[in-house]
């Protein structure tokens, strides 16, 4: 685990499951989702979570910051083997070492373990379709 990420102090809901790896981390509660990067903390509430789907990606997987007109998409590295899904927010609340603020939309490209989408789908409300 990284010694750069930002403690989560405050978590909506009841804390379910986090998973921490060198280069980013992921933690479900019952009301959120929380994707930590070293520095920086990305919190997702279920309620402003539009859309799960599959991600597959082309080419070298990479840890990259794009902005796309007024919409932001961040990526994380995963292995092979992970599942990787695109989640596109209407509302995130950034953490980084200057304090907190909102973001507004945007997409994240995340490796999600089996586990962490079952806790997803449980506390989103979100059906598979």
């Amino acid at each position: 685990m990284n010694r750069d990420f930002i403690q989560v102090k405050t978590l909506d809901g009841e804390l379910k499951l986090s998973q921490k790896k060198t280069d980013y981390g992921i933690t479900v509660s019952t009301k959120e989702l929380v994707f930590h990067k070293p520095h920086l903390n990305y919190y997702m509430k279920f309620e402003d979570i539009v859309s799960i789907v599959p991600f597959e990606f082309k080419g070298k997987r990479k840890i990259s910051f794009e902005t796309r007109s007024d919409e932001l998409t961040e990526f994380a590295s995963s292995s092979v083997n992970s599942n990787s899904y695109k989640l596109y927010v209407r509302n995130a609340t950034v953490h980084n070492r200057s304090g907190q603020f909102q973001t507004g939309r945007m997409q994240f490209i995340l490796p999600l373990s089996d586990s962490l989408m079952k806790v997803v789908a449980e506390y989103s409300g979100m059906n598979r379709i």
